[in-house]
């Protein structure tokens, strides 16, 4: 045996030797086999610091909760929304139908995946690219890009007009049983191209399927409304928007942004993502007609500006991160020294590993998307600690708020959505005219929140 290559019974020895020799070793030993990793690495003292007083605000709805879903993309949009609603009416509270766009997004993915397999029946089944399609084809995750081209389409519902199922509050079958006909369609689509079928005839195939996937989708979670009657009352009682209206009626009449004025900032500095530059991801969207999704690169100061210009305004502003990163999920509290992860095992596990390195190697994404409400500042005007709206509920952390430091910003926030009039002139005409570069498919900044 090469004993360069292998673990030895004598290595496994000295190393016990060495663990047992040290009573830190042997006390976190004790306390993490008893309570688990956060709470004992968790630094008391750091986690206190976060508040719930803010020196710019949005105040808004009750805290929504996403349940056992992968929605928060969704729920962190419709959380941007409702504000320009409550406002409008002067409404106490008022939540968006999440299941709506849950419904048309899987009906949309459905069609976004055939037509990525007719387009590579040519390509080896085992090659990477077809293997990354078939994945995760019809998966909770999505993107901003991609809700912006759902709403355009479908427009938006109340929650009474389209409520939760068991199957939008719990989308593990749902997402299974989709997934398994999608991968068993596609196997059918590719052996027919291999026995001689045209394109054509594979879409012939195609609109047969994808009338079992609305089939499967409206079992599951309904069928949406075409039409519904609406009845809202302000914090008055008084009657304040009654009618029958389409989704899209009453997107324009309930929120009327303009979509399309909202732009997706990224902040990704591997070395093959400079900076001022934008980027677009292969492969990756829903609705087909709306194409895919558009960045543009910048540091995460200038990520800050945009989002405190937005604040400032007295508007939320949708971010993405990952955020289970030295996150103290009970406290609520995304801060780096919050858990002292490398103290407690007693060799650099956090330390020595930047954002770049993380990036390329796999260990960080964008995981989660969420809303930005407040921001506090220092002496100097500089920002210190950001509040942010999640979708788990009320009954955690501070009325299920969570905040997050400055110095988490930078390393884990990957994605911000701003109005473009709160860009600089010079970032307005990079993303409006620049011609994005075309990132694999794999890319990390193709993760779906």
């Amino acid at each position: 045996m090469d004993e360069a290559i292998s673990i030895t019974f004598d290595d496994i020895a000295q190393a016990n030797e060495a663990f047992f020799a040290d009573r830190a070793n042997v006390v976190a030993k004790n306390a993490v086999t008893a309570q688990g990793v956060r709470p004992v690495a968790k630094v008391p003292e750091q986690a206190a610091l976060s508040t719930a007083v803010f020196d710019i605000e949005v105040k808004q709805g009750e805290r929504t909760d996403q349940q056992r879903s992968g929605r928060c993309w969704m729920f962190a949009s419709l959380n941007t929304f409702r504000i320009h609603t409550m406002r409008k009416f002067k409404l106490k509270n008022f939540e968006f139908s999440q299941a709506y766009p849950l419904f048309w997004d899987k009906l949309e993915k459905a069609n976004w995946f055939f037509e990525n397999v007719i387009d590579t029946v040519g390509e080896p089944r085992e090659g990477r690219l077809v293997q990354f399609l078939l994945t995760d084809p019809v998966g909770d995750g999505g993107q901003w890009d991609m809700f912006r081209a759902l709403v355009k389409k479908y427009g938006v519902v109340p929650k009474e007009a389209m409520p939760e199922t068991a199957c939008s509050k719990n989308t593990g079958d749902l997402d299974g049983y989709l997934t398994r006909y999608l991968r068993k369609c596609a196997y059918e689509l590719r052996s027919a191209h291999a026995a001689g079928s045209t394109a054509d005839d594979l879409r012939a195939y195609k609109a047969d399927m994808m009338e079992n996937v609305q089939r499967l989708l409206v079992t599951c979670l309904g069928n949406p409304p075409a039409t519904f009657d609406v009845r809202l009352r302000d914090k008055d009682d008084n009657l304040v928007l009654s009618g029958t209206y389409t989704p899209q009626e009453f997107y324009d009449e309930a929120v009327g942004l303009n979509l399309d004025d909202y732009v997706s900032l990224i902040s990704a500095p591997t070395a093959d993502k400079p900076f001022n530059r934008t980027y677009t991801v292969a492969r990756l969207g829903n609705v087909v007609e709306a194409g895919g999704v558009r960045y543009l690169n910048l540091t995460p100061a200038e990520l800050k500006a945009a989002a405190i210009a937005q604040l400032k305004d007295d508007l939320p502003v949708w971010f993405g991160c990952d955020v289970d990163q030295s996150f103290v999920r009970a406290d609520g509290i995304m801060d780096l020294r919050a858990l002292d992860i490398d103290g407690l095992f007693g060799f650099d596990v956090m330390a020595g590993f930047d954002k770049a390195a993380r990036l390329d190697y796999g260990e960080s994404l964008m995981t989660h998307a969420m809303v930005l409400e407040g921001v506090n500042f220092d002496a100097a005007g500089n920002s210190t600690l950001w509040k942010v709206e999640n979708s788990w509920g009320k009954d955690r952390a501070k009325d299920g708020f969570d905040s997050l430091t400055d110095e988490w910003f930078d390393e884990y926030v990957y994605q911000v959505v701003v109005d473009k009039k709160y860009l600089t002139p010079e970032q307005r005409e990079l993303i409006d005219t620049m011609e994005p570069i075309v990132l694999e498919p794999w890319d990390p900044m193709g993760s779906l929140a």
